[in-house]
């Protein structure tokens, strides 16, 4: 099994660089990868006990490939064929596809990362390669859009550094596990890093002018899957020990409540989606055991959504009421829709409820608070009217078809959550968010301001959540 890992870790690289030799197989390689990567995930699930290979024994640099890590993998695989599904007639070219690959390869690596030296490598070559799909349509606003999440990306990644230098400089070793023992500057160093790079609470405002401005495929990947990377990472921290989970928790409750706060009211599709993804972290990290499952339902709505809203004929929820939309692109967006709000039948439900009942007792309360959020902003899709039918993009109804397809099989990793009990509470909650919206938001115009994302107040909120992060690491005593 280590000759396997290692040939899976570096074959998304090696056919990275071969499509740019044979350009006409572009997708059929790009495509190839994406089976290897989802094999390699369903062997994963079937391992009795994680798989452990040291890299260099001195330093304490180590993969760990386990469950857990298995739905992240297998969201990377499912999401990234469904993308090159999209863009199988679209004249991308052979630099897109390979790019598209590099960056799978380098997201399957930050999730079996154990340490933080080779995570730092991952991430970063993960975010050039982020940055260059961005910035693919050469035009003056992705140019702009990509060099933004550039900066802000590599100032995440800047300060992650510094904190894994710290903890290698009390350990001589960057194992993750070598937080417990750390000075409080090197967890609050760390986890700015990870926060900021995973769009988590304030420090992910960033998030959603570069979803909503990307192309809608790339949109599709970063919100799926490449937002991600970072994610895991803190699962892994937070399962180090109580107080880190602690810190991890409260901030998953945060970004839930503030994530879904601002999808109630935006106005905008895309942009309603990318606040959606932050509200959706949350839910991932507020119960760090379970959160891989529901990263891996998230991935395949969220992407589903994305390449749905790229066919809709206007972004503004106004006007979609007035011009209504094909009943096939309907249906999937309900679908969808429903999945992301707890419904019962779709992945999304088994993820919703066992994350509920994951939750810390304090945790409880504002978590379902989120998920009847989280219910009203998607109302948004499903009280769309439909109408006559209408060209659909070549593509999209492949990827659509794996993707939910891939939503209805997920619901064998937990049927446990199929109670009496656990159905008629979904089925409430989602009555409840539907009502809220028809009686009240939908006739609110209610504009929340944008101040915060923009980019010099970005850099003021790294600085507080930065001293956040220090004084939450001296209450807890992580660094003892």
């Amino acid at each position: 099994m280590n000759i396997i890992t290692i040939a899976w870790l570096t074959i998304p690289f090696f056919i990275g660089f071969v499509i740019y030799l044979l350009p006409k197989l572009d997708k059929y390689l790009a495509l190839a990868v994406t089976f290897v990567s989802a094999g390699y995930a369903l062997q994963l699930f079937l391992e009795k006990s994680p798989l452990k290979l040291k890299l260099l024994d001195n330093f304490g640099v180590e993969v760990v490939a386990d469950q857990l890590g298995a739905y992240f993998i297998l969201t990377n695989a499912l999401v990234t064929a469904a993308v090159i599904f999209y863009c199988w007639h679209s004249g991308k070219s052979a630099f897109f596809y390979s790019q598209m690959i590099i960056l799978h390869g380098s997201i399957n690596a930050t999730f079996i990362c154990q340490d933080f030296i080779s995570l730092y490598v991952a991430l970063e070559v993960s975010g050039i390669a982020a940055f260059l799909l961005i910035a693919y349509p050469r035009t003056d606003r992705s140019l702009w859009v990509a060099l933004r999440y550039l900066f802000i990306s590599n100032t995440a990644m800047l300060f992650y550094l510094v904190g894994a230098v710290l903890v290698y400089q009390k350990h001589n070793s960057f194992v993750f596990d070598g937080l417990k023992g750390a000075p409080p500057e090197a967890l609050a160093l760390i986890f700015l890093g990870l926060l900021l790079k995973g769009g988590i609470f304030v420090s992910g405002l960033w998030l959603p002018l570069t979803h909503s401005e990307s192309e809608t495929p790339v949109s599709a990947l970063l919100s799926g899957i490449v937002i991600k990377a970072s994610i895991l990472p803190l699962l892994r921290c937070a399962l180090v020990s109580d107080d880190l989970g602690t810190i991890v928790r409260i901030f998953g409750v945060a970004t839930a409540l503030m994530g879904v706060s601002y999808a109630i009211f935006e106005k905008d599709t895309k942009r309603m989606l990318a606040f959606s993804t932050i509200a959706q972290l949350g839910f991932i990290i507020s119960a760090p055991e379970v959160g891989g499952f529901y990263a891996l339902t998230h991935g395949l709505v969220k992407s589903t959504l994305f390449l749905i809203a790229g066919s809709l004929p206007s972004r503004n929820f106004k006007e979609l009421q007035s011009k209504a939309i094909d009943p096939k692109i309907w249906i999937a967006l309900v679908i969808a829709s429903l999945s992301i709000s707890g419904f019962p039948l779709l992945a999304g439900f088994g993820a919703k409820v066992w994350t509920l009942k994951s939750v810390a007792p304090w945790q409880a309360i504002p978590m379902n608070i989120a998920a009847v959020g989280t219910a009203i902003t998607f109302a948004k899709f499903i009280f769309i009217p439909r109408g006559e039918k209408q060209e659909i993009k070549p593509g999209l109804w492949q990827a659509i078809a794996l993707l939910i397809g891939g939503l209805i099989i997920a619901n064998i990793a937990y049927l446990d959550a199929y109670s009496i009990e656990s159905i008629i509470k979904a089925v409430g909650t989602i009555a409840i968010g539907w009502l809220i919206y028809v009686l009240i938001i939908k006739r609110l115009a209610i504009a929340l301001p944008r101040a915060a994302e923009q980019f010099d107040h970005l850099v003021g909120v790294m600085t507080l959540t930065l001293i956040a992060l220090f004084w939450m690491a001296l209450a807890t005593g992580t660094h003892t």
